[in-house]
């Protein structure tokens, strides 16, 4: 079990679409990580062990924590302290991995680890177990998104993390508790809101079928965003918003808006392909189609609508 004093924590979400693996870049939290007097008051080698492996993960030598606390624990499988600095420098190697499948072997050790860590009694209040576990689940992926949610709700229970709410947003969109995902996502609009998560807001609005809200943190979006990507797919999902509320050359231009200011879009001229269409303009559709498919090859949309 963790004590109750401070040490560098690094989150973030991971997810290369954010959501598609969300988020979207990596944040230092403060996370409390100091072990308790008793793990250290013993005599011996383990003591020193122990001390070491509490100065790795503090220092932020997450390799060396992860490495030690893992061979101890073929000793000591049952070892709370080392389940739970396992578990928790498993995690911070993970978020710095660059291949998803290191990522989620990774994720993997976190969450046996920390299971096992939770078997023992003085684990079961520990909040920020509860939290790393719950944003372990939301790495795994959309099948795991119920898991992340039940971490996740305990961990805001019993641990103060500011990144809590914009977890359990993007958890409950993934389980489709749209309504939940707006309100966790509105309790994580504090100060500056990021553009990810305004985007994400909107998307959880629009699968409501709330349409003017969705419209609104799209524009508040689009204001503040200059990440290219997420321009690009605000704008889509405006175009959208502004095509079904009937609004054809309001919808048009934000299509083109992509394709003008960002570059050429399989999405954008799908997009516009179906503006047409709806107008009964089939010549232009097919261009459009068409064109999407040049671009994305494997643009299914595109390909079923030529066909």
């Amino acid at each position: 079990m963790l004590s109750r004093h401070s040490a560098a924590y690094k989150t973030g979400p991971k997810r290369k679409n954010l959501i598609n693996k969300v988020l979207l870049g990596l944040i230092i939290l403060a996370i409390l990580s100091l072990l308790p007097l008793f793990y250290f008051e013993a005599n011996g080698n383990s003591g020193v062990e122990r001390r070491n492996i509490r100065n790795f993960f503090e220092t932020g030598a997450f390799e060396s924590a992860y490495s030690q606390s893992k061979e101890i624990l073929k000793e000591k499988p049952q070892d709370s302290f080392l389940l739970t600095i396992h578990g928790f420098s498993s995690y911070q190697l993970a978020v710095a991995q660059i291949n998803n499948s290191d990522t989620i072997s990774y994720i993997d050790e976190c969450i046996w680890s920390l299971r096992k860590a939770l078997l023992h009694k003085e684990n079961s209040q520990d909040g920020r177990i509860f939290y790393v576990l719950g944003k372990a689940y939301y790495y795994k992926g959309q099948g795991y998104a119920d898991l992340a949610v039940n971490y996740l709700e305990k961990a805001q229970a019993l641990y103060k993390a500011a990144d809590i709410p914009e977890y359990l947003g993007l958890a409950y969109a993934a389980i489709k508790d749209f309504r939940s995902s707006v309100a966790a996502f509105t309790q994580a609009l504090t100060g500056e809101p990021s553009d990810v998560l305004l985007l994400s807001i909107a998307r959880s609005y629009q699968s409501l079928g709330e349409d003017e809200s969705a419209k609104a943190y799209l524009l508040r979006c689009l204001e503040i965003s200059r990440d290219s990507k997420t321009v690009a797919t605000a704008r889509l999902l405006l175009g959208n918003t502004l095509a079904k509320a009937g609004d054809v050359s309001g919808a048009e231009a934000e299509y083109l808006k992509v394709i003008n200011e960002i570059g050429d879009n399989a999405d954008a001229h799908f997009h516009l392909g179906e503006l047409y269409a709806s107008g009964g303009d089939t010549t232009r559709a097919r261009a459009e189609w068409r064109r999407a498919l040049r671009i994305d090859p494997t643009h299914r949309p595109a390909r079923n609508r030529l066909n």
